[in-house]
C-alpha cells in the first residue's frame, strides 16, 4: 500500500460509513422501500472504489460487486451490504496497519520492520477496530 491509497481508503470508509448511517435512517422508516437511482449511483461508485483497494482476497462478496440500477434495491438490502463493506474494510486496516506508541499506522510498500525511520509509517484515521 503506498501513501495516496491510504489517504483514499481513508476517504472511502468515511463517505461508506457516511451512507450507511443516513440510509440506515431511512431503512428504519421503510426497509422495504425502494432506493433512489440518485443514491444508488453514489453508493455504487463508492463501492467500485472499495472494491479496487479490497482486492477479491477482502471483498464482503465475490460475486456481488455493485447493485443493477435498473432493479432498485430495498433499503434494507443496502444496509446489509454497506455493513459487509465496513466490516471488510476494518478487516483490511486491521491486517495492514501497526500500532506504534499509541497510534495506529498504515504499514507502506516500502516498510522495514528493522527500521525506525518514521517516514515509512502513515498514521491513520480513527478506526472501528481500535474501539
Amino acid at each position: 500500500m503506498n501513501e495516496q491509497q491510504a489517504d483514499l481508503f481513508d476517504k472511502i470508509e468515511g463517505q461508506i460509513t457516511g451512507l450507511y448511517e443516513e440510509v440506515g435512517l431511512l431503512s428504519k422508516k421503510k426497509p422495504d422501500g425502494p432506493m433512489n437511482k440518485f443514491k444508488l449511483r453514489l453508493i455504487n461508485k463508492l463501492m467500485i472504489e472499495a472494491n479496487g483497494l479490497l482486492g477479491e482476497h477482502y471483498m464482503p462478496f465475490e460475486d456481488f460487486s455493485s447493485f443493477d440500477e435498473d432493479e432498485l434495491p430495498t433499503t434494507s438490502d443496502v444496509i446489509l451490504i454497506l455493513s459487509q463493506y465496513l466490516k471488510s474494510m476494518n478487516k483490511f486496516r486491521y491486517d495492514n496497519t501497526k500500532i506504534r506508541y499509541g497510534n495506529c499506522y498504515w504499514i507502506l510498500d516500502d516498510y522495514d520492520p528493522n527500521e525506525e525511520d518514521e517516514n515509512l509509517w502513515k498514521e491513520t484515521k480513527e478506526s472501528n477496530f481500535l474501539k
